[in-house]
């Protein structure tokens, strides 16, 4: 089998066999196709575009080319959720402790953040002691003694996806549907999980940009995963506006223990009852009435919240800090951006925002930038309020005095006032199975 006529054969319009995505993602993974002819196919898929067939054979190949987890061993359901990335969400520290406290198993491999995007495992870390690198057998026993646990993803989870990812972010192949699914969808059945439900973000701050995008991209992941014999659905949220208020590690690990003791923002509380129940469909607990109210249950009774705070321990962290949240190290230096003119805020850019907190230190440019966690900004007014000049849109959060002026200017770009009231954005668009 050679590359040559695989790429020739894309090029010109043709299906590629099983047998042809195998040899490509294995190429990739063990480094003897060059970079030169993997961008040249990645290209041709990027015009040509792939079946829904195609796309099912690139995921699991690529999901096949390194580690796979056996979660069987836990004897229990197992779910797992994905975001395909904003601002401000801190879901999975809501989610997976309700989940888990439903009797449903949630053993999950976050990433890291890179850009405006912020990355659990990062806000994770801001928990001294916390340790997101566990084996295989330290992994599976905080889930059996908790419910769940959350790490980094394996180094050698799905290494030709690692290989693709990164040819296509420098040779501009980035916006392909079945490149972004089956990106995805191969980590996701690599890890494990027997239920997958994707949160796929729609707006300023997401990749998605519109509704139509958005329900594409969901629909082959859904068909990816259903192919795999993994139950799967996806909600659609809204990320025009950040989720909840707080942007940045620690301050979004605060708001997320805030949520779990029973106050938080109603937008992220929605959003992480209707992912929670969405898990719980799917784990076989039931309607999905009758799951969003056993998650509404979960989270008022505090049962959620000791099953974080037992994770936590169970993972070196300390659990002080979670039943005490201002133990958390605060930044040295605050600064308030103010509203100019009288008004409603009309619209919020999402990413703007997430770019201003990674300005104040709390994200990267890239991978291997270190991050502050306790950098960041608190919201205090989002689409539709009412302000007044002089107002307080934001407080932004840094420990070095000099962040300040770029990222005020950023945040202040991010906000347009207008003179007549809006109507508020729903967070939660829709779902799908």
């Amino acid at each position: 089998m050679r590359m040559y006529d695989i790429i020739k054969k894309k090029r010109d319009g043709f299906e590629l066999t099983k047998e042809e995505l195998e040899f490509f993602a294995k190429g990739a993974a063990e480094g003897f196709i060059p970079d030169y002819q993997l961008s040249a196919l990645l290209m041709a898929i990027y015009f040509k575009g792939m079946s829904k067939r195609e796309t099912a054979d690139l995921t699991l190949a690529m999901a096949q080319s390194g580690d796979t987890v056996d979660l069987s061993d836990l004897g229990a359901v197992t779910a797992d959720k994905h975001s395909t990335g904003g601002v401000g969400d801190k879901t999975t520290l809501i989610v997976a402790p309700i989940v888990a406290s439903c009797g449903v198993s949630v053993a999950k491999m976050s990433g890291r953040g890179l850009g405006h995007t912020g990355g659990t495992v990062d806000k994770l870390e801001s928990i001294p002691g916390y340790k997101t690198t566990l084996d295989r057998e330290e992994f599976f026993d905080v889930v059996k003694k908790t419910g769940m646990s959350v790490i980094g993803q394996s180094g050698n989870l799905a290494p030709a996806d690692k290989k693709l990812y990164a040819l296509r972010d420098v040779t501009a192949t980035v916006e392909s549907i079945p490149l972004i699914a089956s990106s995805i969808m191969s980590k996701k059945l690599a890890a494990g999980a027997e239920c997958i439900v994707l949160d796929v973000k729609i707006g300023s701050g997401a990749f998605m940009k519109t509704d139509e995008q958005a329900r594409a991209l969901a629909r082959e992941m859904i068909d990816i995963g259903s192919a795999a014999g993994r139950r799967t659905a996806a909600v659609l949220s809204n990320m025009d506006t950040p989720l909840g208020a707080a942007v940045g590690n620690s301050l979004e690990v605060i708001e997320a223990i805030e949520t779990l003791k029973g106050g938080g923002p109603d937008d992220l509380k929605e959003l992480c009852l209707t992912l929670a129940a969405n898990m719980l469909v799917l784990a076989g607990k039931g309607d999905y009435e009758a799951c969003f109210n056993l998650a509404q249950e979960i989270l008022a009774s505090g049962k959620a919240y000791e099953t974080f705070k037992a994770c936590v321990s169970a993972q070196g962290g300390n659990p002080d800090y979670i039943e005490n949240t201002d133990l958390f190290e605060k930044a040295q230096f605050s600064c308030e951006v103010l509203a100019q003119t009288d008004g409603y805020i009309s619209a919020m850019d999402a990413e703007r925002i997430g770019t201003a907190a990674c300005l104040l230190g709390a994200g990267r440019k890239t991978k291997e930038d270190s991050i502050d966690f306790a950098a960041g900004l608190e919201i205090k007014a989002k689409t539709g309020t009412k302000i007044c000049k002089g107002e307080t849109l934001a407080i932004l959060y840094a420990n070095d005095e000099r962040l300040f002026d770029a990222a005020k200017t950023e945040y202040a770009a991010a906000i347009a006032i207008g003179n007549e009231p809006v109507e508020i954005q729903a967070v939660v668009i829709g779902s799908m199975r």
